[in-house]
């Protein structure tokens, strides 16, 4: 049998696709890219007008075999219509289906897509960037089927107000490290006039909602974070707001659905990755011992990869870690950190 392609056909995506008008077909676009951005990223999409049909081609295989695997247990739907998903089993027939993707995207790592424009022509494309909004089911099912308790999945407000923050050691790049592992950050601006504030805007809603969620009362730099939502709908861009929306270091730019599925309040247990083949539990010791009591530690391999836990005394100590060690550079390599939920190693 011939190995699956990263293009997804999807069938009956809508009744007389070819005579509606284009907000109606932006919309179907937006529903079928919520489908599937939680499996990973989407680096193209067609709708096939004359057909009811669209192409979806996802950044690598794995993503695309994630999201058939997830569908062929529950039936996708958009706009009342139940979607037939096919993934391409030849290497040649997934050449013909990307031959009317001939112009390549302007997306960047993985919250932007290329989407062919209403009415354009093969060898004739052009472009849209839109922003990518997640799928409430495909995300409940990352949690295990439904929603952590208290997460409605329903907020649409993206920034985030961050009080009683400890002005001397916090920083943006600090900010980044612990709130991006609930979500995408797209900018960050700290308060002149209250140090102890700061802002943050998320990729979208949900995103918000689980920072706001988990890190409310949360412990860093002896200060009690208090987390909200804030006001304003977004961040303006000037000299005094970072930016990160193009940020490699966004951890949900690739294995959404994963990375929803570790989201978590902070733990005393951390775990490391990205690491060094040869590293060992002593440099990993030595990298994260100034930030607390270490209880005990491990690396570990797995998938050919090095990984490492390490268990503080306390959740403080461990966000401390996280936050002022993460995307640090050890041996060339740069290190990722998230909350563990092993209560022990």
């Amino acid at each position: 049998m011939t190995e699956p392609s990263k293009v997804i056909h999807v069938r009956n995506v809508g009744h007389e696709i070819s005579e509606i008008d284009d907000l109606f077909l932006r919309q179907l676009q937006n529903d079928l890219l919520q489908l599937f951005q939680p499996f990973g990223v989407i680096t193209k999409l067609v709708m096939l007008r004359a057909k009811n049909q669209a192409l979806v081609q996802m950044q690598d295989v794995p993503s695309a075999v994630n999201a058939l695997q997830f569908y062929g247990n529950i039936q996708p739907s958009i706009r009342y219509k139940r979607l037939a998903l096919i993934q391409y089993q030849s290497r040649q027939s997934a050449v013909m289906a990307r031959s009317t993707l001939q112009k390549p995207g302007y997306g960047d790592s993985g919250n932007m897509y290329a989407a062919q424009g209403s009415g354009a022509k093969t060898g004739d494309n052009y472009f849209k960037l839109l922003w990518l909004m997640p799928n409430a089911a495909a995300i409940a099912a990352a949690f295990g089927g439904g929603l952590p308790p208290g997460i409605t999945g329903t907020n649409d407000r993206c920034t985030i107000l961050v009080s009683n923050l400890n002005p001397d050691r916090i920083d943006e790049d600090k900010l980044f490290n612990l709130f991006s592992i609930y979500g995408n950050i797209v900018r960050i601006k700290l308060l002149r006039n209250k140090p102890d504030h700061a802002l943050i805007q998320m990729g979208d809603g949900f995103q918000a909602e689980l920072a706001v969620h988990f890190l409310k009362g949360a412990m860093l730099f002896e200060k009690r974070l208090e987390v909200n939502f804030s006001k304003h709908p977004n961040i303006t861009q000037g000299a005094d707001a970072h930016e990160y929306v193009n940020s490699n270091l966004n951890r949900f730019n690739r294995n959404a659905a994963k990375n929803y599925r570790y989201c978590c309040s902070p733990t005393k247990m951390i775990h490391l990755s990205t690491l060094p083949q040869d590293i060992t539990e002593e440099e990993i010791v030595s990298l994260v011992e100034e930030h607390g009591t270490i209880v005990n530690s491990k690396v570990f391999e797995m998938n050919g990869k090095k990984q490492a836990l390490v268990q503080f005394d306390n959740e403080e100590q461990a966000t401390e870690a996280l936050v002022c060690k993460h995307a640090s550079t050890l041996s060339g390599s740069v290190i990722r950190i998230s909350f563990s939920q092993l209560q022990n190693i």
